[in-house]
């Protein structure tokens, strides 16, 4: 175990041997970390956390008590390959939240970005790729091979199908089941999951002006209020619309989709 003076270990706490812990670490009471953590600087675990396998979790990362992070994941093909969950800086994970290690067959690693919230009892499957300043209410359960763009929140109780998109600042409503990509900055809700128009409120507090946020329901209105086939809309959506990173970031989701998109 490589430690650093500022350490702070509970006297009931296990630490393997060959876990990294950062400068300032703080570790509750009968917690466990594995021989294979590294925690950044004054990352703080509350008690009974168990954190294990090839994971790392960046700086200021604070874990609530009996949270599961870096254990096998819930797949039957995972036979005990060398994977690993790899976690950004500043995110706080609460109670009874799981995180899972990767999968051979999905590229051997589940990336959590930075600055995330994840509320009680998030499950966040083997796989998934997660953003940047994303919320996870209550309950939230992310299928295997999910990718969460930045900045995207997602409701209470909310399920999401595996190898499902959900978009830049996209917003899902509690309860939603999700089964179809969800477009950067659109609102879905219900079962299964349907567009009820745009994330205002996030778009606002992102920064984007008038004209900005104009243009993005004249995209949003083509795609879901033209009648359209999907490459129509997004051929019109170019031809009449200014390029801009806005435009670019939603028609590139939408053209890229596999599952289809939540319409």
């Amino acid at each position: 175990m490589t430690t650093s003076p500022e350490t702070n270990i509970h006297s009931t706490a296990i630490v393997e041997h060959g876990a990294t812990l950062g400068q300032g670490v703080k570790i509750g009471p009968y917690a466990v970390i594995g021989k294979n953590v590294i925690l950044g600087d004054h990352v703080q675990i509350g008690s009974h956390v168990v954190i294990k396998g090839r994971t790392q979790l960046g700086s200021r990362t604070r874990v609530w008590p009996f949270a599961s992070i870096g254990t096998e994941p819930q797949d039957l093909k995972y036979q005990g390959e060398d994977t690993e969950l790899i976690c950004g800086e500043d995110n706080m994970i609460r109670e009874y939240v799981n995180l899972s290690l990767g999968t051979q067959d999905g590229g051997g690693r589940t990336v959590i970005g930075s600055g995330n919230l994840f509320m009680v009892n998030t499950h966040i499957a083997h796989d998934c790729i997660v953003g940047d300043r994303c919320i996870f209410a209550n309950g939230v359960s992310l299928g295997g091979h999910v990718l969460v763009q930045s900045e995207a929140v997602i409701g209470g109780h909310v399920a999401v199908h595996q190898f499902v998109r959900i978009g830049q600042l996209a917003m899902l409503a509690g309860g939603a089941i999700v089964v179809q990509d969800v477009p950067p900055f659109v609102m879905v809700h219900g079962n299964h999951a349907s567009p009820g128009g745009l994330n205002l409120t996030g778009l606002r507090r992102s920064g984007r002006n008038r004209e900005r946020i104009r243009s993005i329901k004249a995209m949003y209105k083509i795609l879901y209020h033209s009648g359209k086939s999907l490459q129509d809309a997004l051929e019109l959506i170019n031809c009449e619309l200014e390029p801009s990173d806005d435009l670019t970031v939603f028609t590139e989701f939408c053209r890229h989709s596999g599952r289809g998109l939540c319409r």
